[in-house]
C-alpha cells in the first residue's frame, strides 16, 4: 500500500459534530501510516482545543504554509473550502460532504438587514457541489442529492462511533430517575436550525421532571434548564448520556447526526424531527419517536406518554440498543474512508488549472450581484433610518463631465466632482472650458438610491457674462436626456428624478457656436435636494394634506355663516 500525504481543510477546531468526524477520520488515517495535515486559514494554538485528543496528535499548517507543499490528496470539508483548493499543489482533490449546507442558510428577512447577503452566499454554497471532483459523503440522502442534481455519485462512508466510550456501562453524572423522565437537549443555543430553545420549551410544556442541556455554546446556565454542560470533551459526554432517558433533538437540518446514535449506545432513546438523515438509523416507534417538523403538539404528546409509561420507554431503549449493536465503530468506518481515498489516488489526477478556472468563473458570476447588493444595502439602511425618524450619513456628490465628441463619449479625465449634503436644498456651481463644438455637458447628480428634486439648472458663459441655458419650470426638464440609473416618476414633474443606482445621468443640450467661443468659461449652477424615498413621499403626503386643508378652509370661509357654525360645532 502506498502511503499518502493528505491535507484536510478545516474551518474551525471548535467543538462541533462535523469537526469531531474530521478528527476521528484524520487521527485514524494517520495511524494507518499516512501523513495527515490539518490546514486552517490562521494559526491554531492546539493547547486551546483539548476537547478531542486528535488535536494534539495531528500535524497543523496554515493555508499559506501548506501552499508551498506538495500533497497527494487535499480534502475540502465545508462549503467555502472548495474555493481554496486551487491554492494547493496536489495530485488529487476531494470534497467530503457531511451535509447539503445550502440548507443551513435562512431566507433573507426584510426586517433583518444583516441577512440580505445570505442568498448570494447560499448560491455560492450550492455551486460548490458542481465541482467535477470526487466526493465522499456519510449519508445516502446526500449521495442521492448529488447524483440527481450534479451527476456526481459520491462514495458512501458512514460515520463510526467510539464503541469504547459510548457504552451502557460506566459512570453517570446522576443515575436515571426510576419514576420520572429526564430529557437531554443537545446543540448550540445560537444556531437557529438547531432549534434548541424550542426543544427546551416543548420539554417544559410536557412537564418532564428534569431538562439537561449539552451544548457547544459557552454558557453556564439557560432558562428552564436544570443543568447545563458546556463545551465538554468527548470523554465527558457518555456520563451525561447515561444520566438521561431521552435525547430531544429537534434540529431542522442535519447530515447524518450523531448525538442520537451516541445516546442509543449509552442506553437511552430519542425524539427527533423527520429531518434529512434521520432515516439512516432512526426508526419511529422502534428505537425512537419521529415527528414531522414543527409538529409541536406531537412532541409534547410523545413526551407526556413516555413520562407516564415506563414500559414504552424501556421498549424504545431496547430497540435503540439493538440498533447500536449493528452500527460500525470508527475503526471500520475510517478503514472504509481510507480505502475510498486510496481508490481516488488511483484515478486520473485533477488539473489544478481547472480549479482556478472554476473559482474565477463562480465569483465572476456574482460580481454584478454584489454590486447590486451594495447599493441595496445602502438603500435599506437609509430607508430603515427614515422609518425610525433617524438621520443617516448624508455625504453625497455630483459629477460634471464634458466632451466635444459626437457620440457623447464622456471621459473620467474630463470631469469634476463636488461633495454636498443630502436631505437639504443645495446650490452647486461647477466650471469648465469650451474645447470644441458641439460642446456637451453631462451632470451626474447623486451616488445614492433616492429622489432628486431640481429647483433649476442654469448654464452661464462667464467669459461673456451671459446666461445661455436655463431650466426652471418642471416641464422645461423634458428636453434633458435622462439615462443611467435614473428615471422620471411623475409625468407632470420632470424636475423630479428617481435614482435607483450609483450612476444617474442628465445630459444637457449641446452648447453651440453662437453661445460661446472655444476657451470660454462655462458655469453650471444646479439647485437640488436629494432625499430617501420614504422621506420624499412622506413630505409629499404632508404637502398634499396641507393643500387639502387649505382648500377646505377656503371653502369654509366662503360658505354661509350657518354652515361655518355647524362645521365648528361638529369639530368641537
Amino acid at each position: 500500500m502506498d502511503f499518502l500525504k493528505i491535507g484536510i481543510l478545516l474551518g474551525s477546531p471548535q467543538i462541533s459534530g462535523g469537526t469531531y468526524v474530521i478528527f476521528e477520520h484524520g487521527s485514524r488515517i494517520k495511524r494507518r501510516g499516512h501523513r495527515v495535515v490539518i490546514i486552517t486559514k490562521h494559526d491554531v494554538v492546539t493547547e486551546d482545543y483539548d476537547w478531542h485528543p486528535a488535536v494534539q496528535e495531528l500535524e497543523w499548517m496554515t493555508v499559506e504554509q501548506a501552499g508551498t507543499e506538495q500533497f497527494d490528496i487535499i480534502i475540502a470539508t465545508w462549503w467555502q473550502s472548495p474555493f481554496l483548493l486551487q491554492k494547493f499543489k496536489s495530485s488529487h482533490y476531494v470534497y467530503f460532504v457531511q451535509s447539503i449546507e445550502t440548507r443551513f442558510f435562512q431566507p433573507p428577512d426584510p426586517r433583518d438587514y444583516a441577512s440580505q447577503d445570505d442568498d448570494i452566499w447560499q448560491y455560492l454554497c450550492e455551486q460548490t457541489y458542481s465541482y467535477n471532483i470526487p466526493i465522499i459523503t456519510e449519508a445516502e440522502w446526500i449521495q442521492s442529492y448529488l447524483y440527481n442534481r450534479y451527476n456526481n455519485y459520491p462514495q458512501l462512508v458512514r460515520n463510526g462511533i467510539r464503541k469504547d466510550l459510548y457504552t451502557t456501562e460506566g459512570a453517570a453524572i446522576s443515575p436515571r430517575p426510576k419514576r420520572n423522565l429526564r430529557v437531554l437537549v443537545e446543540g448550540p443555543v445560537d444556531v437557529d436550525y438547531k432549534n434548541v430553545s424550542k426543544s427546551i420549551q416543548l420539554a417544559k410544556q410536557a412537564g418532564v421532571h428534569e431538562i439537561w442541556l449539552l451544548t457547544s455554546s459557552n454558557i453556564s446556565d439557560y432558562e428552564d434548564v436544570d443543568r447545563v454542560f458546556s463545551q465538554v470533551s468527548i470523554h465527558e459526554t457518555p456520563a451525561i448520556y447515561r444520566s438521561c432517558d431521552v435525547l430531544v433533538k429537534l434540529s431542522y437540518v442535519e447530515g447524518m447526526f450523531g448525538p442520537p446514535l451516541e445516546m442509543f449506545h449509552c442506553g437511552g432513546t430519542a425524539l427527533v424531527y423527520s429531518v434529512t438523515g434521520h432515516d439512516e438509523y432512526i426508526v419511529h416507534r422502534y428505537n425512537s419517536y419521529v415527528v414531522d417538523k414543527d409538529d409541536e403538539e406531537s412532541v409534547v404528546r410523545h413526551l407526556k406518554h413516555l413520562k407516564g409509561n415506563t414500559h414504552e420507554l424501556d421498549r424504545l431503549k431496547n430497540g435503540a440498543l439493538q440498533t447500536a449493536s449493528e452500527w460500525p465503530g470508527w475503526t471500520e468506518s475510517s478503514k472504509n474512508f481510507c480505502e475510498a481515498l486510496q481508490s481516488i489516488s488511483c484515478r486520473r489526477p485533477v488539473n489544478r488549472q481547472y480549479l482556478l478556472n472554476k473559482h474565477n468563473e463562480l465569483f465572476e458570476t456574482i460580481v454584478p450581484r454584489f454590486k447590486a447588493q451594495k447599493i441595496a444595502d445602502s438603500f435599506k439602511k437609509r430607508e430603515r433610518a427614515a422609518w425610525k425618524g433617524e438621520r443617516t450619513d448624508k455625504d453625497n456628490f455630483v459629477e460634471l463631465y464634458w466632451t466635444s465628441k459626437k457620440e457623447w463619449e464622456f471621459d473620467k479625465n474630463d470631469s469634476l466632482s463636488l461633495y454636498y449634503q443630502s436631505e437639504e436644498w443645495t446650490t452647486i456651481r461647477l466650471e469648465t472650458y469650451v474645447t470644441a463644438f458641439p460642446f456637451w455637458v453631462r451632470f451626474d447628480p447623486s451616488v445614492r438610491v433616492g429622489i432628486i428634486e431640481f429647483a433649476h439648472i442654469i448654464v452661464r458663459n462667464k467669459t461673456r457674462e451671459k446666461e445661455i441655458m436655463s431650466f426652471c419650470d418642471a416641464h422645461e426638464f423634458e428636453v434633458l436626456f435622462l439615462t443611467g440609473d435614473s428615471k422620471w416618476i411623475i409625468d407632470d414633474k420632470k424636475n423630479i428624478v428617481f435614482s435607483y443606482g450609483e450612476d444617474p445621468v442628465l445630459i444637457l443640450p449641446a452648447v453651440k457656436e453662437n453661445c460661446a467661443d472655444v476657451g470660454d468659461c462655462l458655469e453650471i449652477e444646479v439647485k437640488l435636494m436629494e432625499t430617501g424615498i420614504q422621506q420624499f413621499f412622506t413630505g409629499q403626503q404632508l404637502s398634499l394634506d396641507s393643500n387639502i386643508e387649505s382648500v377646505e378652509q377656503d371653502k369654509l370661509q366662503a360658505a354661509p355663516w350657518w354652515k361655518r357654525v355647524l362645521r365648528s360645532n361638529t369639530v368641537t
